[in-house]
């Protein structure tokens, strides 16, 4: 491992002190293959969908029906007909309408291709009919607690990625570059314990904790 980078310009004071790096993710010895994201299953919104279309073309086939057997048309559908002629197209509500119905389609669209589940990271296939996950929160609590057990550390903060891991410590004492150093070592030997199918960034950054007013 190289040593770490010395800080560039003048060193601050102790109580003002702040070391920070940057690290490549750790290459992959795994020999189980590659793992994608999880898709969620999302029942509950494919079921109120299907349950709205299906009520609304029901209703508006029933309709049809009632208009082909020579009875009237519903209420609603008078009323909606009737605005629909007095309104533009070029008139901001029915812009905005237009907008709306837009925005909710590619919405749809973009939820119904898109994997979804990012809070849960894949692990690394060791067997191949295996797929396992890792829940991100839980990955930090992993990482802040072998951060925790590094000398000089005080205090610790860990924000878990898909694709970096950043870290941001606070030394009540030794130097903050030993420190760091130390918590590159153990970081990195935790995330590679994790087992994820892609390694993640590590970003550390080191200072001192502020200092207590009298």
């Amino acid at each position: 491992m190289s040593e770490p980078a010395k800080p560039a310009g003048p060193v601050l004071d102790l109580d003002q002190s702040a070391s920070a790096a940057a690290y490549e993710p750790v290459p992959d010895d795994g020999d189980g293959g590659k793992a994608g994201r999880f898709w969620s299953v999302r029942r509950v919104p494919a079921g109120l969908l299907a349950v709205v279309v299906l009520g609304g073309t029901g209703l508006l086939l029933y309709d049809i029906a009632a208009v082909r057997a020579d009875r009237p048309a519903m209420h609603w559908r008078r009323t909606t007909a009737a605005h629909l002629e007095e309104w533009r197209l070029d008139e901001t509500g029915v812009l905005a309408a237009a907008a709306a119905a837009m925005a909710l389609g590619v919405c749809l669209i973009v939820i119904a291709v898109t994997p979804g589940l990012r809070a849960l990271l894949p692990m690394r296939r060791d067997v191949a009919s295996v797929r396992a996950g890792l829940d991100r929160e839980a990955a930090a609590l992993v990482l802040r607690d072998r951060a925790m057990e590094v000398s000089g550390v005080q205090s610790v903060r860990v924000r878990m990625g898909r694709a970096k891991v950043s870290v941001r410590a606070q030394s009540h004492f030794r130097e903050l570059d030993d420190v760091r150093a130390d918590l590159d070592a153990a970081l990195g030997t935790g995330i590679r314990e994790l087992g994820l199918a892609r390694q993640p960034a590590l970003t550390v950054y080191v200072s001192r904790p502020p200092a207590k007013k009298a």
